[in-house]
């Protein structure tokens, strides 16, 4: 009777973690055949096929893509940690019934459809958009700036797109901290900058380490946002995973790519497993 709770979770997970994960495996050691699925299933007498894992290895192109996805999902992670750290630490120290109002301001663009607020920023960059508008009509330049289709283009969107999730898990850090330690470091005469640098960051290392990761793992195989937002030059890892899949319909090196991007994502989740069990 005390494991049937936990039937339904398990159930739930096996139906729509495990069951995905293995048809995606399963996929990535296919063979590509013709027609509709445009793949064939390891056999008998077959095997598994493993140069969807080999192309990944050797084609410059893919690791490219991966080191793209790496460089981008990290940047915006750091952005998203820079300007999360004020605002969680502003949430922290506002008085108590302003914080459900600040903390419904944080999670207002969750409210808001993705596709629309990224055709907001498309209005705003594009050549005849608001930005370049009111620059041209101050004559601070001669002729519209290209901001659309550029790399500060595609991390603003990222950036603008995963902020909350940087901002909850360092609120939550945060306001588990006592204020005596700050005031105890006051007493000994430290200054507000280093009471912060010598007591409340360190404290509040964990909690930044899961936003960095609640960013960057998302961010990593983020699609529609380099799409819609990033130069042509970022073929990330997102990208080529929905080329391979729509466009040269190879499923096998498509399952492949997530199989690869779940295997990279997997690594920083176990060191921030393994550095927490240590604490």
């Amino acid at each position: 009777m005390r494991r049937l709770p936990l039937l339904l979770p398990a159930l739930w997970l096996a139906l729509l973690v495990a069951v995905p994960l293995l048809v995606v495996v399963a996929l990535s050691v296919s063979f590509p055949a013709e027609g509709i699925p445009p793949f064939a299933l390891p056999g008998r007498a077959e095997g598994i096929n493993g140069e969807p894992f080999a192309l990944l290895l050797e084609d410059p192109f893919y690791r490219d893509a991966f080191l793209g996805a790496v460089l981008v999902a990290g940047g915006t992670g750091l952005l998203c940690l820079g300007l999360a750290f004020p605002m969680a630490l502003g949430l922290v120290r506002a008085a108590p019934r302003w914080r459900p109002l600040l903390l419904a301001l944080v999670l207002l663009p969750f409210w808001t459809g993705f596709l629309p607020r990224l055709g907001a920023w498309i209005g705003l960059l594009r050549d005849e958009g608001w930005i370049n508008t009111l620059l041209l009509g101050l004559g601070w330049i001669a002729a519209p700036l290209p901001l659309l289709y550029s790399w500060p283009a595609l991390f603003l969107g990222m950036t603008h797109a995963y902020l909350p999730f940087a901002v909850l898990p360092l609120y939550a850090s945060l306001s588990r901290l006592d204020p005596v330690l700050e005031e105890a470091a006051a007493d000994l005469g430290a200054t507000g900058p280093v009471a912060f640098l010598t007591v409340t960051l360190p404290l509040a290392l964990p909690g930044a380490a899961a936003a960095f990761l609640l960013v960057f793992i998302p961010a990593a195989g983020e699609y529609v946002i380099p799409e819609l937002l990033g130069p042509p030059s970022a073929q990330l890892v997102g990208r080529v995973l929905w080329g391979e899949f729509f466009q040269n319909r190879d499923w096998p090196v498509a399952a492949a790519l997530a199989v690869a991007l779940l295997v990279m994502l997997i690594i920083p989740i176990l060191l921030f497993q393994r550095l927490e069990a240590r604490r």
